[in-house]
């Protein structure tokens, strides 16, 4: 067992070192506690890590990062780490969205009236759908940069709550149960396919469900985050550089972090969480250790199955309600610098027909490395594109080397419609499956990006940090305010806040 460090009274263990695991952690041993974090993975990050192949790295899934603008989430968290942020430039435009049979994209412009010109000339009849849309983002920022607490589970929540409600956030309220689906209704847009279809291959990326199902709330922030004074930012090196910041910031406040490690189980005593099982995967060896807080950095369906038989029936039944979520599907492309064709936006999203749901090859979202930003040699470029899929199909051993050979040779395919994928400037090539994923970030069937953000799962209504058990808290992409490296982050903010209450 690991002893705590002297002169630090409360002993906390973050399962999982994702953004939210290390930020969390991070957060806590600036604060004072004794942290340990434990993760099954060689480096941290989870789904915002890094691989290496011939030169080229490769981000794993997240591929652009939010809330590096001065007030933004990461700039106030590496703020009070007193560490200096990773060096990054904003997307401009944030993506390049290409629609069937059309060569010209729609481009989410980063300055706002650029990008209501760009609005206004893709989809004419829309200005006050959009304007719904802005006016709803403004006031949803503002009540979200004051931290309030989603959803609250006790007074204490209740009061950081309604602490951040001013007379504007009232506004919103009867909007709350409205999806975008709704809203295109209201404005007669209903049976405007090209914008109906824009809008479920963006909100498919930040709310994993489409236009239909995607609370307005939420659809709000996630397609308003791009436009200055915020922005999407690509990361120099590469997205292991967020990362390797928050634990060289843990390890430097006197925490431990213990890759190569399983939890295999967290213990509960009681009624409240007393500590958790680790398995070194080198030698096979286990402890447990004992903890004050046990913070869990892993999906909720995780969740439920460290808990085991220890678990409230209510909140399993819940899980095990959910729809099925989405796994991915994604191609890791070395290129030739040659197979970039000229202007090419760091992010693009193109989808190849309109017949059923988005995922399955059938759109894929690109990103493409810049000159320079130490994700290639010289000369070369790496090109990464992802589609999503169905994690349960990817389950059967039978036809699972075919299956996966099928889908990189659809998305090379479809991919050399647009950039010169040749024999001589295609490089390297690795794909990865759903299972790839469960494998190296132990979530539950591989699944990402969280539970969807549907009414009955966004903010008010979805998973909160607080747990039923005591001592057991939830943070990252299953909880408010949701998927990206600055909703985990607001994740891990809020449970930090919690944590020191409890002791206040």
């Amino acid at each position: 067992m690991i002893e705590p460090s002297q002169g630090k009274s409360q002993r906390v263990v973050v399962i999982g070192a994702g953004i939210g695991g290390l930020t969390t952690a991070a957060l806590l041993a600036r604060r004072g506690y004794s942290v340990l974090m434990v993760d099954q993975a060689q480096v941290p990050g989870g789904c915002a890590s890094t691989f290496q192949r011939r030169g080229f790295t490769f981000d794993v899934g997240a591929t652009q990062v939010a809330g590096l603008e001065p007030g933004g989430i990461h700039d106030r968290i590496f703020s009070e780490l007193a560490i200096a942020p990773p060096l990054a430039t904003y997307c401009d435009p944030a993506c390049a969205v290409y629609l069937p049979a059309e060569t010209q994209p729609i481009s989410l412009w980063r300055d706002p009236q650029q990008w209501q010109q760009e609005r206004d000339r893709q989809f004419p009849g829309s200005q006050q759908f959009w304007q719904l849309l802005q006016d709803l983002f403004q006031v949803s920022w503002r009540f979200q940069s004051r931290d309030p607490v989603l959803p609250p589970r006790n007074l204490w929540d209740l009061g950081q709550l309604l602490q951040a409600v001013r007379p504007d956030t009232l506004t919103t309220i009867p909007f709350t149960l409205a999806t975008v689906g709704d809203a295109l209704r209201w404005f007669g847009l209903s049976h405007n396919q090209r914008l109906r279809t824009f809008l479920d291959l963006q909100l498919k990326l930040y709310s994993q469900v489409d236009a239909e199902e995607t609370a307005l709330l939420y659809a709000a922030t996630a397609l308003g985050v791009s436009q200055a004074p915020l922005g999407l930012y690509h990361l120099q090196g590469s997205m292991q550089t967020l990362s390797d910041r928050l634990m060289t910031a843990l390890e430097q406040e006197g925490g431990q972090g213990l890759m190569r490690h399983t939890v295999e189980q967290i213990v509960v005593t009681g009624d409240r969480c007393s500590g958790v099982v680790i398995r070194n995967q080198k030698t096979g060896a286990t402890w447990t250790e004992g903890a004050d807080q046990v913070v869990a950095n892993v999906t909720v369906q995780n969740l439920v199955q460290l808990l085991g038989d220890r678990v409230p029936q209510g909140y399993r039944q819940r899980v095990e309600s959910l729809p099925p979520l989405s796994g991915a599907f994604v191609v890791y492309l070395g290129v030739n610098q040659r197979a970039i064709p000229e202007d090419c936006p760091p992010h693009l999203q193109f989808l190849y027909d309109y017949a059923g749901p988005i995922g399955e090859n059938n759109s894929l979202f690109v990103s493409v490395s810049r000159p320079g930003d130490g994700r290639a040699p010289a000369g070369q470029a790496t090109l990464i594109a992802s589609s999503f899929t169905d994690p349960r199909a990817w389950q059967c051993d039978r036809d699972y080397h075919q299956r996966k050979q099928d889908y990189t040779q659809t998305a090379i395919a479809r991919l050399s419609q647009f950039f010169h994928l040749t024999p001589d400037t295609l490089l390297y090539q690795e794909a990865a499956t759903p299972r790839t994923f469960a494998r190296f970030t132990a979530r539950a069937q591989g699944v990402v990006g969280g539970i969807g953000q549907r009414i009955a799962t966004f903010g008010p209504f979805g998973f909160a940090n607080r747990t039923p058990i005591l001592g057991l808290w939830l943070v990252g992409d299953s909880t408010h305010p949701g998927e990206g490296t600055a909703g985990v982050s607001y994740s891990a903010l809020t449970v930090v806040r919690q944590i020191e209450a409890e002791y206040s």
